[in-house]
């Protein structure tokens, strides 16, 4: 077992990612984790991610712990709000977006391939 506690974690850069965010809580260097990593993003207002991952490999789960985000796929946009979750499968582009006046944050779970 390893606690992780949020005073004690780094933010970090996630690519193609903008006006937002990001904390790993969770993977091999801060928990020994192997099979995914789990981390924690805040988006401001007007903030998201550009067009991405369509050729990953990677499971992914976001689950909304406040706020509001609009996630886009090639089938259409879906709206997540608090309490909400999304299961995005591998190679399944998408983009994302903060249309609201306020802070989401957003728990990211995702699969090492």
């Amino acid at each position: 077992m390893k606690k992780v506690e949020l005073k004690d974690v780094k933010p970090y850069n996630a690519p193609l990612h903008f006006d937002m965010k990001s904390m790993k809580l969770h993977g091999m260097d801060e928990s020994g984790a192997t099979k995914f990593w789990m981390g924690m993003s805040y988006f401001l207002p007007g903030g998201g991610a550009e067009w991405a991952y369509e050729d990953s490999p990677t499971e992914k789960i976001y689950f909304v712990l406040d706020g509001e985000m609009v996630v886009s796929s090639k089938d259409g946009e879906i709206v997540l709000k608090k309490g909400d979750s999304l299961f995005i499968g591998p190679n399944e582009g998408r983009s994302m977006i903060n249309r609201t006046n306020q802070v989401a944050t957003v728990l990211v779970t995702i699969s090492n391939s």
